[in-house]
């Protein structure tokens, strides 16, 4: 095998930088973006947030460029109109660097991630718009596909060999480079090398791909016995499910649709895969699986409208629910349009798929609009058979059911933290921009000192809200953006040990708390001393010389909940700050035949729900003394 000199290494990237200089300056914009906010995380929340703006406006650009770029090169148009599209697509990319903010809004990382979908959807047809041209629009994709694995292999090989590097260089010459230092060197190869390396290998002559017929036979085996059968195996878990909902007569659990969505995912990329030799004598049987296929689909589809409906009627529509229907509709298309039409184009899955994904990203027809509409007239709902809904405007609530509190509270945080503060304007007569600037400008309760970072901004905002409409004590979540209810809030503690200098007078010894140790547990030699520690369902032992010593911290709970009670009004689920004490309130005792043992906590944090532990998180110390 002959390797490429550096001489043709250099001219290849040259090369390749001349085709796409638009892409690859966004594409290191990205790189030194994220670079930038690797060195700031934690400690200027808007630096930070610009940084990640710029990093998403990076991966925008590069992609609407790309897509510019295919088509000017496959329309062979002049190098002035080549231009013109690339700094339309720029233009474009820049505005998006002012609508998308993470911070304040959640659901713009959804946002991002459509934008970016639909955008790599359209690079796939860019070159072929025009009609037919089915081989050379397979081929092409084919070649992104396969130039993309290597990439990644590249990347992930290049990654780990400087990382070794960089580790040895730790090692032996004992210097400290951080982590921060391994995070920034995958961000530049991913970001600039992967970049780099994947447009070398874009086609450039898209004529030459129509009567390109050639078909690795990898990918054949690869579809034929890995995607295929287990296409084929959930179908028929899918359609197992679907005879027991009908003989017992019951809804289907919210979670089969994303099963359903795996099925078709895999079928549909199968066929995509053995398209260009379905025509061949010894592969008639994937017309036929095909056709099967999309058959299956009718009855799944039936079921995957029936468990979307069943939770939409019960906690509306969020923007994951919102997605599960657009897609059920586009598989709904696109199954009857195979099964009806004999001339197929395969086209139809990429561009289809980036119109409704586009189509879902702004607009009153779009997921966050729709869902934020929903979410609203929900909690509004809650409100007004409550008595708090007045003249259009939210009260305290006065009395409230603890389902339709909890109910309350995590619509509030599904709002505040998908779609901000701000999306509750109407409801309210303060100014909610106002109380959102003011709540940025305090210092992290985390991080003393530092300003706080967009998760602890958003949780302040909930805060604020459920204190104004007087729904403290109840508690509401929402996973994945998906609207739940929490029948039972816990409550969370953290305290810490106020004493810092540790008195160990009349001690032999001592040993820091290994408070995760696993069933195995960890062994520490010296001072003619065995010491074994292990933990198990909030206990902590100790052996020492093969006497063992357990503590329960549960012992110190009861008095500090009973001395310490919750009194801040600062939400229910959580309390962020932590209560310093004196030690003798974080101090367990014991003794075995030789040994007295006194464990002392730097730090004690547990939560309950119902009256009973769920967590216990905790670091110390072992103070050791022979009899």
């Amino acid at each position: 095998m002959k390797f490429p000199s550096l001489k043709n290494l250099a001219e290849s990237a040259a090369k390749t930088a001349k085709r796409f200089p638009f892409e690859l300056l966004f594409a290191l914009t990205a790189t030194i973006a994220t670079t930038v906010n690797i060195e700031l995380n934690t400690i200027a929340r808007e630096a930070e947030n610009w940084c990640l703006r710029l990093t998403m406006m990076g991966n925008l650009g590069l992609l609407l460029n790309l897509s510019a770029t295919l088509f000017a090169e496959a329309h062979a148009l002049a190098r002035a109109k080549k231009l013109l599209l690339n700094l339309l697509a720029s233009i474009i990319a820049v505005a998006i660097l002012f609508l998308l903010d993470p911070t304040e809004r959640e659901s713009d990382y959804t946002r991002f991630f459509l934008l970016s979908i639909a955008l790599h959807l359209v690079v796939a047809y860019s070159g072929f718009t025009e009609s037919g041209r089915i081989q050379g629009f397979w081929q092409f994709n084919k070649t992104l596909f396969l130039r993309f694995l290597t990439s990644a292999l590249y990347c992930v090989v290049l990654g780990l060999g400087i990382s070794a590097a960089v580790g040895a260089v730790n090692y032996l010459f004992g210097v400290n480079f951080e982590f921060d230092t391994y995070r920034i060197i995958w961000t530049w190869i991913v970001f600039m090398f992967g970049t780099l390396f994947f447009l070398s290998g874009v086609p450039t002559d898209f004529t030459a791909l129509d009567g390109d017929f050639s078909y690795p036979k990898g990918l054949k085996v690869f579809t034929q016995y890995v995607l295929i059968p287990l296409a084929t195996i959930y179908v028929a878990i899918l359609l197992a499910y679907e005879v027991k909902i009908l003989a017992k007569w019951n809804l289907p659990k919210g979670n089969v649709g994303y099963l359903i969505m795996g099925y078709s995912v895999f079928g549909i990329l199968s066929l995509l895969l053995v398209y260009p030799i379905r025509e061949q004598a010894e592969n008639k049987w994937l017309k036929t699986y095909a056709r099967s296929f999309y058959f299956l689909m009718l009855p799944l589809l039936v079921l995957l409208f029936v468990a979307i409906g069943a939770r939409v009627f019960k906690y509306g529509i969020t923007e994951f629910r919102y997605f599960l229907i657009a897609l059920a509709c586009w598989l709904l298309f696109i199954t009857i349009y195979f099964l009806l039409f004999k001339k197929q184009n395969i086209k139809l899955i990429p561009i289809t798929l980036s119109i409704l994904a586009l189509l879902s990203v702004y607009g009153p027809q779009g997921a966050f609009s729709v869902s934020e509409f929903s979410q609203r007239r929900i909690l509004a709902n809650i409100m007004e058979r409550n008595g708090s809904y007045r003249d259009g405007k939210f009260i305290p609530v006065k009395k409230i059911s603890k389902q339709d509190g909890n109910r309350a509270v995590a619509v509030l945080e599904y709002l505040v933290n998908r779609h901000d503060i701000t999306s509750l304007q109407s409801y309210f007569n303060t100014n909610l921009q106002a109380v959102s600037d003011s709540l940025g400008k305090r210092n992290s309760k985390w991080n003393k000192g530092f300003a706080m970072d967009r998760y602890e901004l958003r949780m302040n905002k909930l805060t604020w809200v459920k204190k104004q409409l007087n729904l403290n004590k109840f508690s509401g979540r929402y996973y994945d953006g998906d609207v739940v209810e929490v029948d039972l809030p816990f409550v969370n503690y953290i305290f810490n040990n106020k004493d810092e200098v540790l008195v160990l007078k009349g001690y032999d010894y001592i040993i820091d708390l290994n408070a995760y140790t696993d069933t195995a547990g960890v062994i520490s030699r010296g001072a003619d001393l065995t010491i074994k520690q292990k933990s198990k369902s909030y206990k902590y032992s100790i052996w020492i010389n093969n006497e063992l010593i357990t503590f329960d911290p549960n012992e110190l709970i009861p008095t500090l909940t009973a001395r310490y009670p919750k009194k801040d009004d600062e939400g229910v689920d959580t309390n962020i700050e932590a209560v310093a004490i004196p030690a003798s309130l974080l101090t367990l005792s014991g003794q075995s035949k030789s040994f007295e043992v006194k464990l002392v906590l730097s730090r004690l944090s547990y939560s309950y729900e119902n009256k009973k532990i769920t967590r216990i998180d905790l670091s110390g110390t072992y103070l050791i003394k022979r009899k």
